[in-house]
């Protein structure tokens, strides 16, 4: 147990001290967040729209700036993390599978991974309320850091998969990027008077932005909507996690063991 958890905590270290390292990362959380939200203050009209909430199945009224602020804030924090997430994934790939090949449990490499992305997530989501809170009081602001969070966790999953999965760095931050506007744009009833189409349950902050606009506007908490965020990151990371278990996976006994001539060396299949 103790040899456990020594691997564990050694690879979120190193995990942690990656994301310390990522200097346009750092750089983007503390001044991307606030200017982004500020210029949504200053910019966005506050004419009242109407959100279909499925969370509660109704319409409700909402502030135009106050919801953009909502959908401002889960496109920061979704593009931050996705993209931390891609970036120390992405970086680390070829020590990682060395590391599991040398004989290092894939697991505890995993859980490191997945520890500094909850960590991460929670830190800037919080960043992101309190920001928010400073030119407007939601009414559960508890609920809605809990709602970025979720964004956070499937945007998370999704950099760590794409880290996984691809060979290239310009792809996986082309896909982050465009995603996370795709998902924004089309769920924000300012920039898309039809935010209420059903295609939008298949995004992947669609139960962020159900959960955020009821923990701005209303008193209720939307349990199912909240899970949405978590699920994404399951299957996410379960991905991740197959595609690193083949890359890493010990192929020495997949081919049959050639016959040896008295000298030591390998007679090739057919020799006399």
């Amino acid at each position: 147990m103790r040899r456990a958890w020594t691997r564990y905590s050694t690879a979120t270290g190193y995990a942690l001290l990656e994301h310390l390292r990522n200097r346009l990362a750092l750089v983007l959380v503390v001044f991307f967040v606030p200017i982004w939200i500020t210029l949504v203050y200053l910019v966005i009209n506050d004419a009242d729209v109407t959100f279909f909430l499925r969370a509660s199945d109704r319409n409700i009224t909402v502030d135009g700036n106050d919801v953009t602020k909502i959908s401002g804030a889960i496109n920061a924090v979704t593009l931050i993390v996705g993209f931390m997430m891609f970036i120390v994934t992405y970086r680390s790939a070829e020590f990682d599978e060395r590391l599991a090949m040398a004989g290092y449990p894939r697991g505890h490499l995993l859980a490191a991974k997945l520890t500094s992305l909850i960590i991460a997530a929670a830190l800037i989501c919080a960043y992101a309320t309190a920001i928010i809170c400073c030119y407007w009081v939601p009414a559960r602001p508890a609920l809605l850091w809990l709602a970025l969070f979720g964004a956070a966790l499937a945007f998370g999953g999704i950099g760590v998969m794409l880290g996984a999965l691809l060979r290239g760095e310009l792809e996986g931050m082309f896909l982050i990027i465009m995603l996370s506007i795709i998902d924004m744009g089309l769920q924000n009833p300012v920039a898309n008077p039809a935010s209420d189409n059903g295609i939008v349950r298949f995004l992947p902050s669609y139960g962020t932005m159900q959960s955020g606009v009821t923990a701005g506007f209303l008193h209720t908490t939307p349990a199912l909507h909240l899970l949405l965020g978590p699920l994404w990151f399951l299957a996410t990371v379960t991905v991740a996690g197959i595609t690193f278990r083949l890359r890493t996976r010990d192929r020495r006994y997949h081919f049959p063991l050639l016959p040896r001539s008295p000298s030591g060396r390998q007679i090739p299949k057919g020799a006399a």
